[in-house]
């Protein structure tokens, strides 16, 4: 079993930054990947990034790429996203996801899933 807490989120204006965290618990070693998504209202919950926890390889949303950025703190068993340039289509709840079996965009095979937390871009 895994517990993910989110952390960070909230208002900003468009051009702006915000930092979400993850604090994972349980297991975190072998082929984990961490991971965010993100659910606009009204659309389906979408793949954002991920990261393997053992090596740092990551991988990105087309739509994130380039302004996101996504890391780990192995000590702290966290896992960042760094979001800058951000745009009012960024609106969403952000959600963290671990994946037994390494990283991968199709969200039906993430088998952990925190509670998730609201970023709201204005322009």
């Amino acid at each position: 079993q895994m517990q993910l807490v989110e952390s960070g989120g909230g208002a900003v204006q468009a051009g702006g930054s915000l930092r979400l965290g993850c604090a994972a618990s349980g297991r975190t070693f072998g082929s984990l990947a961490l991971g965010w998504f993100r659910q606009a209202p009204g659309k389906e919950r979408e793949f954002a990034a991920a990261i393997n926890w053992s090596d740092g390889n990551s991988n990105y949303a087309d739509s994130v790429k380039g302004r996101f950025t996504i890391s780990r703190d192995n000590a702290k068993n966290t896992v960042y996203l760094q979001m800058n340039s951000l745009k009012p289509e960024d609106t969403a709840i952000y959600y963290c996801a671990a994946n037994l079996r390494g990283v991968t965009t199709t969200r039906v095979l993430w088998n952990y899933w925190g509670q998730g937390t609201q970023v709201t871009v204005s322009s």
